[in-house]
C-alpha cells in the first residue's frame, strides 16, 4: 500500500503523489478501491458519425462548389465549409475527452476561430468574406457538432440546458450580423438561424419534460 511520508497515512490505490498534499507516495500500489464505471456511449459510434455528417458536408460542399460557383476564387461559404468541418470535429473531440465544460470549450472555439477570421478579412482589404460565410459556417457546424454530442453521449440535464441555450445563441449570432447589414450574402446567415431553431426543437422535444424541470430548479419558479 502506498503511504505518504507527509500526513503519515496510508493511501489505497494506485496514487503516485499524495491527495491530500502532492507528495511523491512510496511504497507498493494496491489495487484501486473504486470500480471502473464503463462509458454510457461508444466513441467508435460517435466518431463514426461524426465521419459519415463530415463526409455528407464536404461532398455537398464540393457538389455546389462544381454546379454553381465552378470559377470563383474567393473564399466562399463553399470553402468556409471546411472550416466549419474541422471546428465540428474539435468540439466532438472535445466532448468525448473532457466530458465537462463542453459549452464553454465551443464558445471559446468559435470566438477564437471566428475574430481569427475576421482579423484576416480585415488584413486583406476586407471583402467580407469573414461574417459573410465563415462565421455562420462555423456556427452552423458547432451546433451540428452540439447535437452529435447531446443526443449520442446521453449528456446529463443540466449540461442539457446549457447545451440548448448555447445553440440558439450560436444561431442567432449570424443573424444579428445579417440584421446589421455587415453580410454580402443572407443565405448562410439564414441557413445558420434555421438550423439553430431545429436544434432548439429537436433538443427540447427528445427532453423537454427534464429541460423543463431543470428550468424551473434554476430559475426558482
Amino acid at each position: 500500500m502506498k503511504r505518504c511520508a507527509q500526513c503519515s497515512v496510508d493511501i489505497e490505490g494506485p496514487w503516485g503523489a499524495c491527495p491530500l498534499c502532492g507528495t511523491v507516495t512510496a511504497g507498493e500500489a494496491s489495487p484501486d478501491p473504486f470500480p471502473a464505471v464503463s462509458l454510457e456511449f461508444s466513441r467508435r459510434r460517435v466518431f463514426k458519425i461524426l465521419f459519415l455528417t463530415s463526409l455528407a458536408v464536404i461532398l455537398a460542399s464540393l457538389g455546389a462548389q462544381l454546379l454553381f460557383n465552378r470559377g470563383e476564387d474567393s473564399i466562399g461559404v463553399l470553402r468556409s465549409l471546411w472550416l466549419g468541418v474541422t471546428a465540428m470535429w474539435l468540439v466532438v473531440v472535445m466532448a468525448v475527452r473532457k466530458r465537462r465544460n463542453v459549452a464553454k470549450g465551443t464558445v471559446y472555439l468559435v470566438v477564437l476561430v471566428g475574430l481569427l477570421c475576421v482579423y484576416w478579412d480585415y488584413l486583406t482589404a476586407w471583402h467580407g468574406w469573414s461574417l459573410t460565410y465563415a462565421v455562420p459556417s462555423l456556427c452552423a457546424c458547432s451546433i451540428v457538432a452540439l447535437l452529435i454530442t447531446v443526443q449520442i453521449m446521453h449528456i446529463e440535464v443540466g449540461e442539457h440546458v446549457v447545451h440548448t441555450g448555447l445553440a440558439v445563441l450560436l444561431g442567432l449570432a449570424p443573424i444579428g450580423f445579417l440584421g446589421f447589414g455587415w453580410v454580402a450574402d443572407p443565405l448562410p446567415s439564414v441557413v445558420c438561424g434555421v438550423l439553430s431553431l431545429i436544434a432548439l426543437a429537436l433538443l427540447v422535444f427528445t427532453r423537454g419534460a427534464e429541460v423543463r424541470h431543470e428550468l424551473a430548479k434554476r430559475l426558482h419558479l
